[in-house]
């Protein structure tokens, strides 16, 4: 009987185990229910933990629009596209230590109708989980929440150069044209450099226009374009400010300064200036996030002579 005692433990504790798994097994074909798919789900917060929900908020919801659009790698978070929807299948499960462990998963997209397209491939992924009081949560999915930190931190940096840049434009050459409600510039750059860690030289061609409100309408009172080279400066908290702006002569003389100041990127300058297709696009995707982030209830733009343009068309 005594010997019987350690193996009937022993069976035991292998069982226990198993079951542990089948449960971790479980849960994490549950936490795939959340892993986003063109959208993150409210419900997500709560089997997410807190800090890798914070990372896709701001990833997906925070985030100017169209950089969530213009960044591909967002897929990374496997989704069903094109009237497709992600299968999951959770085939192994590794617990690493008392609260964290790694799912394997198995995904296939399928039709609407639940069937499968016999060439779609099957796509191997991890999902890392974590305890926390008590819950098992998602904390990565495939090693990305890095690669988003990554890109968050790059999107702050260039919003903040943008803002200084912005900033600079109203208040130093703004205020020489015909004044309205509100002057919003267009920013369209060529080429950045960092010359040193607190000092960077961004060539650029800007516009800025001068706005009054009329019901959901911005309609163009005055403006003009500016393109040269800014210095931007870091100060010592960290914030940046432009502190000189080498701007392209008017005339007869705009083509030979914008040679000298632009340089090795003046092709590019070139390009950017003389293609009104993406000087439009640029002023309409940078009008809409200034709507958006002044709460206006602002629908159209219009300059005058020309038709009111949608802000927010296709």
């Amino acid at each position: 009987m005594k010997k019987l005692i350690p193996i009937i433990l022993c069976v035991l504790f292998i069982a226990a185990c198993a079951d542990q798994t089948q449960q971790l097994k479980q849960r994490a074909a549950e936490l795939c229910r959340y892993i986003p798919d063109h959208e993150l789900l409210e419900a997500s917060k709560d089997y997410l933990t807190a800090d890798f929900y914070a990372v896709l908020d701001t990833m997906f919801n925070r985030l100017p629009e169209h950089e969530a659009m213009d960044h591909e790698w967002l897929y990374y978070f496997v989704t069903g596209n094109g009237g497709t929807i992600a299968d999951y299948e959770v085939t192994d499960i590794e617990q690493t230590d008392q609260t964290h462990a790694v799912a394997t998963i198995l995904v296939r997209q399928k039709w609407e109708d639940g069937s499968f397209d016999e060439d779609t491939d099957t796509e191997e992924h991890k999902l890392f989980m974590e305890k926390v009081d008590g819950q098992w949560l998602m904390s990565d999915f495939d090693g990305h929440k890095q690669d988003c930190i990554r890109h968050i931190a790059i999107n702050r940096k260039e919003q903040a150069v943008r803002k200084a840049m912005g900033d600079y434009l109203v208040r130093e050459i703004g205020s020489q044209y015909l004044q309205g409600e509100r002057c919003v510039p267009t920013l369209l750059i060529a080429a950045t450099e960092e010359t040193d860690t607190t000092h960077a030289r961004i060539w650029c061609d800007c516009w800025i226009d001068w706005y009054n409100v009329s019901g959901d309408t911005l309609k163009a009172v005055s403006g003009g374009n500016h393109s040269g080279c800014m210095t931007m400066t870091l100060r010592e908290d960290g914030t940046p400010v432009v502190t000189a702006f080498e701007q392209t002569l008017d005339g007869a003389g705009f083509l030979s300064s914008a040679k000298r100041i632009f340089g090795p990127h003046f092709d590019i300058f070139q390009n950017i200036h003389s293609n009104s297709n993406v000087r439009d696009a640029a002023r309409k995707e940078q009008l809409l996030d200034y709507v958006r982030r002044h709460q206006l209830n602002i629908r159209y733009y219009q300059d005058y002579g020309w038709p009111a343009v949608a802000l927010d068309a296709e």
